[in-house]
Protein backbone atom coordinates (compact mmCIF):
# COMPACT_ATOMS: atom_id res chain seq x y z
CA UNK A 1 0.00 0.00 0.00
CA UNK A 2 1.23 3.49 -0.84
CA UNK A 3 2.01 5.56 2.25
CA UNK A 4 -0.18 8.59 2.88
CA UNK A 5 2.76 10.99 2.60
CA UNK A 6 3.51 9.70 -0.89
CA UNK A 7 -0.11 10.14 -1.93
CA UNK A 8 -0.05 13.67 -0.58
CA UNK A 9 3.10 14.41 -2.60
CA UNK A 10 1.48 13.01 -5.77
CA UNK A 11 -1.52 15.30 -5.28
CA UNK A 12 0.74 18.24 -4.54
CA UNK A 13 2.86 17.50 -7.66
CA UNK A 14 -0.19 17.43 -9.89
CA UNK A 15 -1.56 20.67 -8.47
CA UNK A 16 1.87 22.30 -8.85
CA UNK A 17 1.94 21.33 -12.52
CA UNK A 18 -1.55 22.73 -13.11
CA UNK A 19 -0.62 26.00 -11.41
CA UNK A 20 2.46 26.42 -13.59
CA UNK A 21 1.14 26.26 -17.11
CA UNK A 22 -0.03 22.68 -17.63
CA UNK A 23 -3.53 22.18 -19.01
CA UNK A 24 -3.47 18.70 -17.50
CA UNK A 25 -1.22 16.27 -15.69
CA UNK A 26 -1.10 12.68 -14.49
CA UNK A 27 1.06 11.49 -11.59
CA UNK A 28 1.92 7.97 -10.46
CA UNK A 29 3.84 6.94 -7.36
CA UNK A 30 5.20 3.40 -7.46
CA UNK A 31 6.88 1.51 -4.64
CA UNK A 32 8.36 -1.98 -4.75
CA UNK A 33 10.23 -4.41 -2.55
CA UNK A 34 11.94 -7.35 -4.27
CA UNK A 35 14.03 -10.29 -3.07
CA UNK A 36 15.84 -12.97 -5.05
CA UNK A 37 18.05 -15.91 -4.08
CA UNK A 38 19.86 -18.49 -6.17
CA UNK A 39 21.36 -21.79 -5.12
CA UNK A 40 23.78 -23.55 -7.45
CA UNK A 41 24.30 -27.15 -6.38
CA UNK A 42 24.73 -26.89 -2.61
CA UNK A 43 25.91 -23.29 -2.34
CA UNK A 44 24.07 -20.00 -2.11
CA UNK A 45 25.27 -18.33 -5.31
CA UNK A 46 23.37 -15.04 -5.31
CA UNK A 47 21.32 -12.94 -2.92
CA UNK A 48 19.69 -9.70 -3.98
CA UNK A 49 17.25 -7.45 -2.15
CA UNK A 50 16.01 -4.09 -3.38
CA UNK A 51 13.48 -1.39 -2.68
CA UNK A 52 12.22 1.20 -5.12
CA UNK A 53 10.32 4.43 -4.88
CA UNK A 54 9.51 6.34 -8.05
CA UNK A 55 7.34 9.21 -9.12
CA UNK A 56 6.21 9.50 -12.74
CA UNK A 57 4.62 12.70 -13.99
CA UNK A 58 3.06 13.28 -17.40
CA UNK A 59 2.64 16.90 -18.48
CA UNK A 60 0.21 18.22 -21.07
CA UNK A 61 1.35 21.74 -21.99
CA UNK A 62 -0.04 23.83 -24.87
CA UNK A 63 -0.67 20.79 -27.08
CA UNK A 64 2.66 19.23 -26.16
CA UNK A 65 3.40 16.18 -24.03
CA UNK A 66 6.32 15.28 -21.77
CA UNK A 67 6.89 12.49 -19.28
CA UNK A 68 9.44 12.49 -16.49
CA UNK A 69 10.42 10.24 -13.59
CA UNK A 70 12.48 10.51 -10.43
CA UNK A 71 13.24 8.39 -7.39
CA UNK A 72 13.37 11.45 -5.15
CA UNK A 73 9.91 11.80 -3.66
CA UNK A 74 10.37 14.90 -1.55
CA UNK A 75 8.87 18.31 -2.15
CA UNK A 76 12.23 20.04 -1.81
CA UNK A 77 13.61 18.41 -4.94
CA UNK A 78 10.38 17.94 -6.85
CA UNK A 79 9.35 21.56 -7.25
CA UNK A 80 12.30 22.51 -9.45
CA UNK A 81 12.17 19.10 -11.18
CA UNK A 82 8.55 19.65 -12.26
CA UNK A 83 9.00 23.28 -13.24
CA UNK A 84 12.02 22.37 -15.38
CA UNK A 85 9.96 19.57 -16.93
CA UNK A 86 7.27 22.05 -17.92
CA UNK A 87 9.84 24.33 -19.56
CA UNK A 88 11.37 21.36 -21.42
CA UNK A 89 7.98 20.17 -22.62
CA UNK A 90 7.29 23.52 -24.23
CA UNK A 91 10.23 22.94 -26.56
CA UNK A 92 8.72 19.73 -27.94
CA UNK A 93 6.68 19.55 -31.14
CA UNK A 94 2.93 19.92 -30.85
CA UNK A 95 1.02 16.67 -30.61
CA UNK A 96 -2.66 17.31 -30.02
CA UNK A 97 -3.40 13.58 -30.07
CA UNK A 98 -1.82 13.34 -26.63
CA UNK A 99 -4.74 13.65 -24.23
CA UNK A 100 -6.00 12.10 -21.05
CA UNK A 101 -8.87 9.62 -21.43
CA UNK A 102 -12.48 10.72 -21.28
CA UNK A 103 -13.33 10.73 -17.54
CA UNK A 104 -16.37 8.56 -18.22
CA UNK A 105 -14.00 5.71 -19.11
CA UNK A 106 -12.08 5.83 -15.82
CA UNK A 107 -12.25 3.11 -13.20
CA UNK A 108 -14.24 4.29 -10.21
CA UNK A 109 -13.38 2.44 -6.97
CA UNK A 110 -16.35 0.69 -5.39
CA UNK A 111 -14.72 -1.13 -2.49
CA UNK A 112 -14.39 -4.49 -4.25
CA UNK A 113 -11.11 -6.36 -3.83
CA UNK A 114 -9.29 -8.60 -6.32
CA UNK A 115 -7.29 -10.21 -3.49
CA UNK A 116 -3.91 -9.60 -5.12
CA UNK A 117 -1.92 -8.71 -2.01
CA UNK A 118 -0.68 -11.34 0.44
CA UNK A 119 -0.67 -9.77 3.90
CA UNK A 120 1.91 -12.31 5.09
CA UNK A 121 4.59 -10.96 2.72
CA UNK A 122 6.26 -8.72 5.29
CA UNK A 123 6.21 -11.48 7.92
CA UNK A 124 8.18 -14.02 5.90
CA UNK A 125 11.77 -14.32 7.01
CA UNK A 126 14.80 -14.57 4.76
CA UNK A 127 15.43 -17.98 6.31
CA UNK A 128 12.02 -19.18 5.11
CA UNK A 129 12.80 -18.13 1.56
CA UNK A 130 16.32 -19.52 1.55
CA UNK A 131 14.99 -22.84 2.81
CA UNK A 132 12.64 -23.08 -0.17
CA UNK A 133 15.43 -22.41 -2.68
CA UNK A 134 17.81 -24.81 -0.93
CA UNK A 135 15.26 -27.60 -0.65
CA UNK A 136 14.44 -27.34 -4.37
CA UNK A 137 18.09 -28.21 -5.16
CA UNK A 138 18.49 -30.85 -2.47
CA UNK A 139 15.41 -32.61 -3.77
CA UNK A 140 17.43 -33.95 -6.72
CA UNK A 141 21.11 -33.07 -6.26
CA UNK A 142 23.20 -36.27 -6.19
CA UNK A 143 20.31 -38.53 -7.14
CA UNK A 144 21.65 -39.23 -10.66
CA UNK A 145 25.31 -39.49 -11.68
CA UNK A 146 24.55 -37.69 -14.94
CA UNK A 147 23.67 -34.45 -13.17
CA UNK A 148 26.27 -31.75 -13.86
CA UNK A 149 24.54 -28.92 -12.06
CA UNK A 150 21.28 -27.97 -10.41
CA UNK A 151 20.29 -24.40 -9.74
CA UNK A 152 17.22 -23.01 -8.09
CA UNK A 153 16.06 -19.42 -8.09
CA UNK A 154 13.48 -18.01 -5.74
CA UNK A 155 12.19 -14.48 -6.05
CA UNK A 156 9.31 -12.51 -4.65
CA UNK A 157 8.05 -8.98 -4.63
CA UNK A 158 5.39 -6.60 -3.45
CA UNK A 159 4.48 -3.56 -5.51
CA UNK A 160 2.03 -0.72 -5.10
CA UNK A 161 0.90 2.13 -7.32
CA UNK A 162 -1.12 5.26 -6.69
CA UNK A 163 -2.27 7.24 -9.73
CA UNK A 164 -4.04 10.57 -9.94
CA UNK A 165 -4.99 12.61 -13.01
CA UNK A 166 -6.08 16.21 -13.40
CA UNK A 167 -9.41 15.32 -15.00
CA UNK A 168 -10.77 13.23 -12.18
CA UNK A 169 -9.01 9.88 -11.85
CA UNK A 170 -7.67 8.57 -8.54
CA UNK A 171 -7.00 4.94 -7.58
CA UNK A 172 -4.37 2.63 -6.18
CA UNK A 173 -3.45 -1.04 -6.20
CA UNK A 174 -1.08 -3.45 -4.46
CA UNK A 175 0.04 -6.91 -5.53
CA UNK A 176 2.46 -9.62 -4.44
CA UNK A 177 4.19 -12.41 -6.34
CA UNK A 178 6.27 -15.49 -5.51
CA UNK A 179 8.30 -17.56 -8.01
CA UNK A 180 10.39 -20.72 -7.78
CA UNK A 181 12.37 -22.16 -10.72
CA UNK A 182 14.77 -25.11 -10.95
CA UNK A 183 17.18 -25.72 -13.83
CA UNK A 184 19.04 -29.00 -14.41
CA UNK A 185 21.97 -29.80 -16.70
CA UNK A 186 23.00 -33.39 -17.53
CA UNK A 187 26.08 -34.87 -19.16
CA UNK A 188 25.41 -37.17 -22.10
CA UNK A 189 27.40 -39.34 -24.48
CA UNK A 190 27.39 -36.56 -27.10
CA UNK A 191 28.71 -33.02 -27.03
CA UNK A 192 25.37 -31.43 -26.22
CA UNK A 193 24.08 -31.27 -22.68
CA UNK A 194 20.54 -32.22 -21.86
CA UNK A 195 19.05 -29.28 -19.99
CA UNK A 196 15.60 -28.38 -18.76
CA UNK A 197 13.71 -26.52 -16.06
CA UNK A 198 10.43 -26.34 -14.20
CA UNK A 199 8.75 -23.60 -12.19
CA UNK A 200 5.78 -22.44 -10.19
CA UNK A 201 4.48 -19.01 -9.24
CA UNK A 202 1.67 -17.62 -7.17
CA UNK A 203 0.14 -14.47 -5.73
CA UNK A 204 0.10 -15.96 -2.21
CA UNK A 205 2.95 -17.69 -0.38
CA UNK A 206 0.66 -20.51 0.74
CA UNK A 207 -0.25 -21.26 -2.88
CA UNK A 208 3.35 -21.61 -4.09
CA UNK A 209 4.37 -25.22 -4.77
CA UNK A 210 7.56 -25.63 -2.78
CA UNK A 211 8.26 -29.30 -3.48
CA UNK A 212 8.33 -31.34 -6.66
CA UNK A 213 9.74 -28.54 -8.82
CA UNK A 214 13.24 -30.04 -8.91
CA UNK A 215 11.89 -33.52 -9.57
CA UNK A 216 9.87 -32.27 -12.51
CA UNK A 217 12.86 -30.39 -13.94
CA UNK A 218 15.01 -33.51 -13.73
CA UNK A 219 12.36 -35.64 -15.40
CA UNK A 220 12.17 -33.17 -18.28
CA UNK A 221 15.96 -33.08 -18.66
CA UNK A 222 16.28 -36.88 -18.66
CA UNK A 223 13.75 -37.14 -21.47
CA UNK A 224 15.95 -34.94 -23.65
CA UNK A 225 18.91 -37.32 -23.69
CA UNK A 226 19.57 -38.42 -27.24
CA UNK A 227 18.09 -35.39 -28.99
CA UNK A 228 18.37 -35.51 -32.77
CA UNK A 229 17.01 -34.00 -35.94
CA UNK A 230 14.30 -35.78 -37.89
CA UNK A 231 13.40 -35.60 -41.54
CA UNK A 232 12.10 -32.26 -42.83
CA UNK A 233 8.45 -32.10 -43.84
CA UNK A 234 4.94 -31.22 -42.78
CA UNK A 235 3.94 -32.55 -39.38
CA UNK A 236 1.13 -32.04 -36.94
CA UNK A 237 2.38 -29.72 -34.20
CA UNK A 238 1.40 -30.03 -30.55
CA UNK A 239 2.06 -27.16 -28.15
CA UNK A 240 1.70 -27.82 -24.43
CA UNK A 241 0.36 -25.24 -22.00
CA UNK A 242 3.85 -23.82 -21.34
CA UNK A 243 4.65 -23.11 -25.00
CA UNK A 244 1.30 -22.14 -26.55
CA UNK A 245 1.79 -18.46 -25.71
CA UNK A 246 4.94 -18.22 -27.88
CA UNK A 247 2.92 -18.58 -31.08
CA UNK A 248 -0.06 -16.63 -29.74
CA UNK A 249 1.98 -13.54 -28.87
CA UNK A 250 2.43 -12.44 -32.53
CA UNK A 251 -1.37 -12.35 -32.86
CA UNK A 252 -1.74 -10.19 -29.75
CA UNK A 253 1.13 -7.92 -30.79
CA UNK A 254 -0.56 -7.26 -34.13
CA UNK A 255 -3.73 -6.09 -32.31
CA UNK A 256 -2.07 -3.14 -30.54
CA UNK A 257 -2.98 0.38 -31.60
CA UNK A 258 0.67 1.36 -32.01
CA UNK A 259 1.26 -1.43 -34.56
CA UNK A 260 -1.96 -0.54 -36.41
CA UNK A 261 -1.23 3.18 -36.48
CA UNK A 262 2.27 2.55 -37.86
CA UNK A 263 0.88 0.04 -40.37
CA UNK A 264 3.19 -2.52 -38.85
CA UNK A 265 0.54 -5.17 -38.28
CA UNK A 266 -0.58 -8.16 -40.31
CA UNK A 267 -4.02 -7.69 -38.70
CA UNK A 268 -4.59 -4.27 -40.25
CA UNK A 269 -8.23 -4.02 -41.42
CA UNK A 270 -8.97 -7.50 -40.05
CA UNK A 271 -11.54 -6.46 -37.42
CA UNK A 272 -14.65 -8.60 -37.85
CA UNK A 273 -12.82 -11.02 -40.15
CA UNK A 274 -11.67 -14.60 -39.75
CA UNK A 275 -8.04 -14.72 -38.56
CA UNK A 276 -7.84 -18.24 -37.07
CA UNK A 277 -9.75 -21.49 -37.39
CA UNK A 278 -13.16 -21.58 -35.77
CA UNK A 279 -11.67 -23.79 -33.03
CA UNK A 280 -10.34 -20.72 -31.23
CA UNK A 281 -12.29 -18.39 -28.96
CA UNK A 282 -10.27 -16.13 -26.65
CA UNK A 283 -11.42 -13.66 -23.98
CA UNK A 284 -9.83 -11.00 -21.83
CA UNK A 285 -11.02 -11.61 -18.26
CA UNK A 286 -9.41 -9.01 -15.99
CA UNK A 287 -11.35 -9.49 -12.77
CA UNK A 288 -10.37 -12.99 -11.63
CA UNK A 289 -9.48 -12.82 -7.95
CA UNK A 290 -6.06 -13.88 -6.67
CA UNK A 291 -4.66 -14.16 -10.21
CA UNK A 292 -1.67 -12.77 -12.09
CA UNK A 293 -2.75 -10.14 -14.59
CA UNK A 294 -5.93 -9.24 -12.75
CA UNK A 295 -6.61 -5.48 -12.47
CA UNK A 296 -9.35 -2.89 -12.24
CA UNK A 297 -7.71 -0.35 -14.57
CA UNK A 298 -4.99 -0.11 -17.19
CA UNK A 299 -1.96 2.20 -17.30
CA UNK A 300 -4.19 5.15 -18.24
CA UNK A 301 -6.71 4.55 -15.47
CA UNK A 302 -9.32 3.23 -17.92
CA UNK A 303 -11.64 0.66 -16.35
CA UNK A 304 -11.05 -2.90 -17.49
CA UNK A 305 -13.89 -5.22 -18.41
CA UNK A 306 -14.50 -8.67 -19.84
CA UNK A 307 -14.22 -8.61 -23.61
CA UNK A 308 -14.06 -11.16 -26.39
CA UNK A 309 -10.83 -10.96 -28.39
CA UNK A 310 -11.47 -13.74 -30.92
CA UNK A 311 -14.84 -15.43 -31.36
CA UNK A 312 -14.64 -18.76 -33.18
CA UNK A 313 -11.79 -17.42 -35.24
CA UNK A 314 -13.22 -13.93 -35.90
CA UNK A 315 -11.29 -10.92 -34.58
CA UNK A 316 -13.55 -8.90 -32.27
CA UNK A 317 -11.33 -6.15 -30.86
CA UNK A 318 -8.06 -4.25 -31.04
CA UNK A 319 -6.13 -2.90 -28.05
CA UNK A 320 -6.29 0.84 -28.60
CA UNK A 321 -5.26 3.39 -26.01
CA UNK A 322 -6.37 7.03 -25.99
CA UNK A 323 -3.42 8.34 -28.02
CA UNK A 324 -3.72 5.83 -30.84
CA UNK A 325 -7.49 6.11 -30.91
CA UNK A 326 -7.08 9.80 -31.75
CA UNK A 327 -4.47 9.11 -34.41
CA UNK A 328 -6.48 6.27 -35.96
CA UNK A 329 -9.83 8.06 -35.57
CA UNK A 330 -11.17 4.91 -33.93
CA UNK A 331 -12.98 4.32 -30.66
CA UNK A 332 -10.59 3.46 -27.82
CA UNK A 333 -10.82 0.08 -26.12
CA UNK A 334 -8.10 -0.74 -23.58
CA UNK A 335 -4.33 -0.30 -23.72
CA UNK A 336 -3.51 -4.01 -23.30
CA UNK A 337 -5.11 -7.32 -22.30
CA UNK A 338 -5.12 -8.48 -18.69
CA UNK A 339 -5.85 -12.21 -18.34
CA UNK A 340 -6.20 -14.10 -21.61
CA UNK A 341 -8.37 -17.21 -21.51
CA UNK A 342 -9.42 -19.58 -24.27
CA UNK A 343 -12.62 -21.56 -24.49
CA UNK A 344 -11.54 -25.06 -23.54
CA UNK A 345 -11.91 -28.28 -25.44
CA UNK A 346 -12.64 -31.79 -24.17
CA UNK A 347 -9.18 -33.32 -23.83
CA UNK A 348 -5.96 -32.61 -21.95
CA UNK A 349 -2.46 -32.86 -23.38
CA UNK A 350 -2.22 -36.63 -23.00
CA UNK A 351 -5.57 -37.14 -24.68
CA UNK A 352 -4.63 -34.98 -27.66
CA UNK A 353 -1.15 -36.52 -27.94
CA UNK A 354 -2.59 -40.05 -28.05
CA UNK A 355 -4.56 -39.15 -31.19
CA UNK A 356 -1.57 -37.81 -33.15
CA UNK A 357 -0.27 -40.34 -35.68
CA UNK A 358 2.79 -38.36 -36.79
CA UNK A 359 3.68 -35.02 -35.31
CA UNK A 360 6.06 -33.06 -33.14
CA UNK A 361 5.40 -31.92 -29.60
CA UNK A 362 7.24 -28.64 -29.03
CA UNK A 363 8.59 -28.23 -25.51
CA UNK A 364 10.68 -25.12 -26.14
CA UNK A 365 11.63 -22.42 -28.63
CA UNK A 366 15.23 -21.50 -29.37
CA UNK A 367 15.43 -18.11 -31.05
CA UNK A 368 13.83 -17.02 -34.27
CA UNK A 369 11.51 -14.18 -35.18
CA UNK A 370 8.18 -13.16 -36.63
CA UNK A 371 7.68 -10.30 -39.08
CA UNK A 372 4.99 -8.05 -37.53
CA UNK A 373 3.95 -6.63 -40.92
CA UNK A 374 3.58 -9.85 -42.92
CA UNK A 375 3.25 -12.48 -40.19
CA UNK A 376 6.00 -14.62 -41.70
CA UNK A 377 7.96 -16.49 -39.02
CA UNK A 378 10.88 -18.81 -38.41
CA UNK A 379 11.53 -20.31 -34.96
CA UNK A 380 14.02 -22.80 -33.64
CA UNK A 381 12.39 -25.58 -31.65
CA UNK A 382 13.03 -28.63 -29.51
CA UNK A 383 10.65 -31.32 -28.38
CA UNK A 384 9.62 -34.87 -29.26
CA UNK A 385 8.62 -36.76 -32.37
CA UNK A 386 5.17 -38.28 -31.90
CA UNK A 387 4.39 -41.55 -33.67
CA UNK A 388 1.14 -43.43 -33.22
CA UNK A 389 0.23 -41.33 -30.19
CA UNK A 390 3.54 -41.78 -28.35
CA UNK A 391 6.16 -39.05 -27.84
CA UNK A 392 9.31 -41.12 -27.84
CA UNK A 393 12.16 -39.54 -29.80
CA UNK A 394 13.62 -36.26 -28.47
CA UNK A 395 14.35 -33.74 -31.23
CA UNK A 396 16.30 -30.49 -31.39
CA UNK A 397 18.06 -28.14 -33.83
CA UNK A 398 14.96 -27.92 -35.99
CA UNK A 399 12.95 -24.96 -37.25
CA UNK A 400 9.34 -24.24 -37.98
CA UNK A 401 8.53 -21.74 -40.73
CA UNK A 402 5.40 -20.26 -42.23
CA UNK A 403 2.91 -17.46 -41.74
CA UNK A 404 1.11 -16.77 -38.46
CA UNK A 405 -2.32 -16.46 -40.11
CA UNK A 406 -1.83 -19.67 -42.09
CA UNK A 407 -0.65 -21.43 -38.95
CA UNK A 408 -3.67 -20.42 -36.88
CA UNK A 409 -6.02 -21.28 -39.75
CA UNK A 410 -4.75 -24.84 -39.26
CA UNK A 411 -5.59 -25.05 -35.56
CA UNK A 412 -7.31 -28.40 -35.14
CA UNK A 413 -8.01 -28.59 -31.41
CA UNK A 414 -7.70 -26.67 -28.16
CA UNK A 415 -7.24 -28.65 -24.98
CA UNK A 416 -8.71 -28.21 -21.50
CA UNK A 417 -5.49 -27.81 -19.50
CA UNK A 418 -4.33 -24.19 -19.13
CA UNK A 419 -1.80 -23.21 -16.44
CA UNK A 420 -3.88 -21.04 -14.15
CA UNK A 421 -0.80 -19.46 -12.59
CA UNK A 422 -0.19 -17.57 -15.84
CA UNK A 423 -1.88 -14.40 -17.07
CA UNK A 424 -2.09 -16.10 -20.49
CA UNK A 425 -4.18 -19.17 -19.71
CA UNK A 426 -3.79 -21.05 -22.96
CA UNK A 427 -4.28 -24.83 -23.10
CA UNK A 428 -2.47 -27.40 -25.21
CA UNK A 429 -3.01 -26.68 -28.91
CA UNK A 430 -2.85 -29.00 -31.93
CA UNK A 431 -2.06 -27.66 -35.41
CA UNK A 432 -1.94 -29.53 -38.73
CA UNK A 433 0.47 -29.26 -41.68
CA UNK A 434 3.28 -27.23 -40.10
CA UNK A 435 6.58 -26.94 -41.97
CA UNK A 436 9.48 -28.42 -39.99
CA UNK A 437 13.03 -28.34 -41.28
CA UNK A 438 15.64 -30.72 -39.93
CA UNK A 439 17.48 -33.36 -41.95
Amino acid sequence: MIAKQHKDIAIWAMELALRNGCQNARVSVITANNNSFEYRNTQLDRLHQSTENKLYIELFVDGRYGSFSTNRIEKSGLESFIKEGIVSTKYLAEDFFRQLPDPDRYYKPDGKDLDLSDASFSNLSTDDKLAVAKQAVEEIYGTDERIISVSSSYDDGVGAEYMIAGNGFEAEGTDTAYNLTVEVSLKTDGDARAESYWFDNSVYWTDLKKTGIGTKALERALRKIGQQKVKSGKYDMLLDNTTASRLFSPLIGAMYGTALQQKNSFLLDKLGKQITSDKLTVMDTPHITRAFGSRWFDGEGVATMDRVIIDRGVLQTYFIDTYNSKKLNMAPTIASPSIIQATLGNRDFDGICSSVQKGIWITGFNGGNSNPTTGDFSFGIEGFLIENGIAAIPVSEMNITGNILDLWANLEEAGNDPRETSSWRLPSLLFSSVNFSGL
